[in-house]
């Protein structure tokens, strides 16, 4: 069990959409997440279009006591938004949260199993 000041967390961060059924897929990965890992804190957060964005994730998470927090980007492609927006809203974070550490993962479409996955669902037909 996390004492205090140990407690992690794991942002699921998405591109974001106006239509409410876009979310699913990612509220389904953060709830068997949280399943598979109950002492974990589990959010998502949003580049745009919807909230929480990332500022206010990562702040409710350090005001709720975490002090290391990955970040997933949830992208399949690595455009724009995963090469150049995340990395400088992360140093911002980094600047205004000294207190807690942060692990920025590959976006989930450089994971080699989520290929081999996507993969292995294109040929099951």
């Amino acid at each position: 069990m996390s004492s205090e000041g140990s407690i992690r967390a794991t942002i699921l961060f998405g591109h974001g959409s106006r239509d409410p059924l876009w979310h699913k897929p990612m509220q389904a990965v953060a709830e068997r997440s949280r399943q598979l890992s109950p002492q974990t804190q589990i959010r998502c957060a949003y580049l745009e279009l919807t909230e929480p964005d990332l500022p206010s994730c990562v702040k409710e998470l350090i005001n709720d006591g975490a002090k290391k927090i990955t970040i997933v980007p949830m992208f399949l492609g690595v455009g724009r938004h995963a090469r150049e927006d995340l990395p400088m809203i992360l140093e911002q974070l980094k600047a205004d949260h000294p207190e807690a550490h942060f692990d920025l993962q590959p976006a989930v479409g450089e994971n080699q199993r989520v290929i081999d996955l996507l993969a292995a669902i294109a040929l099951s037909h």
